[in-house]
């Protein structure tokens, strides 16, 4: 997916992504939260802003209730 860095990641943005991930690689969330904080963050939970952050730990949180 290609990401502008201008603009604030949604949640519903980070739970497809996020289901992208798990379905891709066969993984748990868990393991799909891992490798997005290496490769889509850089290993920088701010690098694109404190709001997209805060939109993917809220889609965390949403995958894991349903």
């Amino acid at each position: 997916m290609v990401v502008n860095n201008g603009g604030n990641l949604s949640v519903e943005y980070f739970i497809a992504y996020l289901n992208l991930v798990m379905q891709a690689n066969q993984c748990s969330l868990s393991c799909a939260k891992q490798d997005m904080l290496v490769k889509f963050f850089k290993g920088n939970p701010d690098h694109f802003g404190s709001l997209s952050y805060q939109s993917f730990t809220q889609a965390i949180d949403e995958i894991t209730v349903n």
